[in-house]
């Protein structure tokens, strides 16, 4: 067994389920890694491959989180790049989705690169940067979009905001269909007001609640001028029955719409708020059991092609405000990949290989990235997944700055234990340690 971990290989992977829903592939078959991609065989003059027993373990492309607030510049007490990078990659997340609501927004192409510099500096998981959609977020006007595409931001989007003007929402659309890049849209009316779901958790606390129509209605306006332009338009944060049924019609259609829904909305609903615990606190709301069961069947059907956290890091003193006060959000990325398995795959609601390409190529399709896969030749992005290994959520141990998390104490089963990252070993479970053997 090695001391320590070799930082690039080669690395062979022997005996595990390989789950790589771009060839439609689930069966167990080696994989070779070697100069940072995959390979079919290694070079005769080569080293010794470092040989892992993944039997039991499933190995992922290296998934994606389309959606993730990294803080930084502006919030680095909450969440700076490095620290919410290595969160990932000890989450099996091997390239996030970087928001723009920074302080300063991201909304010029100095900050696109300033970005991709923090991430590259951090050794843990790619970033993908979506700038913003307006300038500094404010709606009234499309920032430059060819110029922060140009700089290496992949989409746009306002996250934490949607333009109020639709004729606003339209121009920026239209210029992003003219890149080829997507809209990732925070669809909820800017004028709607509350802290939970306008349902009877809000009036038993006495709180103010967001109606479903403030998302709705919003989707509905996105719809149609996706269906007008022709520019892809991505739903951020899906929670009610309402927007499921709207983008699975989109769809049918064959407008360019998708939409994504987070673990915490799929796990829970209005009713699982213990009281004033703004660990619960979120924006869209947890809403009614019968909003949830609808995203469940979005994602089992098809009708969502993408999960993603949303993970929004608030520092403890923040969260411990009075629950109005308190900001709205919840950290996933070390949590994302257990709970939407218990939620999907141990319920039957999928298949492993259908919800691996919810994480692999539902959001590649949406970037337009080539897709994630194990096939030779590919980018060494992946990841060893052991679907019976049971696990308590402790946040008191997440490598992330935050612990805003509605699932602290929740028993899991399933929990990456090796991510890689281009071919190098970024987070390994100590386990790993007693599978390897080979080269010292």
């Amino acid at each position: 067994m090695p001391k320590r971990l070799p930082k690039g290989g080669p690395f062979l992977l022997q005996g595990g389920r390989v789950l790589d829903p771009a060839r439609g592939w689930d069966g167990v078959e080696p994989i070779r890694v070697a100069e940072g991609r995959i390979v079919e065989a290694f070079s005769e003059n080569g080293p010794e491959p470092v040989v892992l027993d993944a039997s039991g373990w499933w190995v992922l492309p290296g998934p994606i989180d389309l959606h993730v607030h990294l803080r930084e510049p502006g919030g680095e007490e909450s969440e700076t790049v490095a620290s919410g990078l290595q969160a990932a990659v000890h989450g099996g997340i091997t390239a996030v989705g970087a928001m723009p609501n920074t302080s300063p927004p991201m909304d010029t192409p100095g900050e696109v690169r300033a970005l991709l510099a923090r991430a590259r500096a951090s050794g843990a998981a790619r970033v993908i940067p979506c700038a913003c959609l307006t300038v500094g977020r404010a709606g009234t006007r499309p920032a430059d979009l060819e110029a922060l595409a140009n700089a290496g931001a992949w989409a746009f989007t306002d996250d934490g905001a949607t333009p109020a003007d639709p004729a606003v929402f339209e121009a920026a659309l239209t210029m992003a269909a003219a890149l080829g890049r997507p809209v990732l849209d925070h669809a909820l009316d800017p004028s709607a007001r509350g802290h939970l779901h306008a349902g009877r958790r809000a009036a038993a606390l006495g709180l103010e609640g967001i109606p479903s129509e403030a998302e709705f209605r919003i989707v509905e306006r996105d719809v149609a001028l996706a269906r007008k332009t022709g520019g892809h338009v991505h739903i951020q944060h899906l929670s009610t029955r309402e927007s499921v049924a709207l983008i699975r019609e989109a769809r049918r259609a064959g407008w360019p719409v998708s939409g994504e829904v987070t673990p915490h909305h799929l796990a829970l609903c209005e009713e699982d708020i213990p009281g004033l615990d703004s660990r619960y606190k979120m924006n869209p709301p947890l809403r009614s059991p019968a909003d949830r069961d609808a995203l469940r069947e979005g994602v089992a059907d098809g009708t969502i092609t993408v999960l993603a956290t949303d993970h929004a890091p608030h520092s403890e003193r923040a969260k411990r405000r009075p629950f109005p006060e308190a900001p709205p959000g919840v950290i996933g990325l070390e949590t994302a990949l257990g709970v939407t398995h218990r939620i999907l795959v141990e319920t039957g609601l999928m298949t492993p290989l259908a919800w691996t390409a919810c994480w692999t190529t539902g959001p590649a399709e949406v970037l337009r990235l080539c897709p994630p896969t194990l096939r030779p030749g590919a980018v060494g992005d992946l990841v060893l997944f052991d679907p019976q290994r049971e696990w308590t959520v402790q946040p008191e141990r997440f490598v992330s700055r935050s612990r805003n998390t509605p699932f602290e104490g929740w028993l899991l089963r399933g929990k990456p234990v090796l991510t890689m990252v281009e071919g190098c070993i970024r987070f390994a479970d100590p386990v790993v340690f007693d599978r390897m053997r080979g080269r010292r």
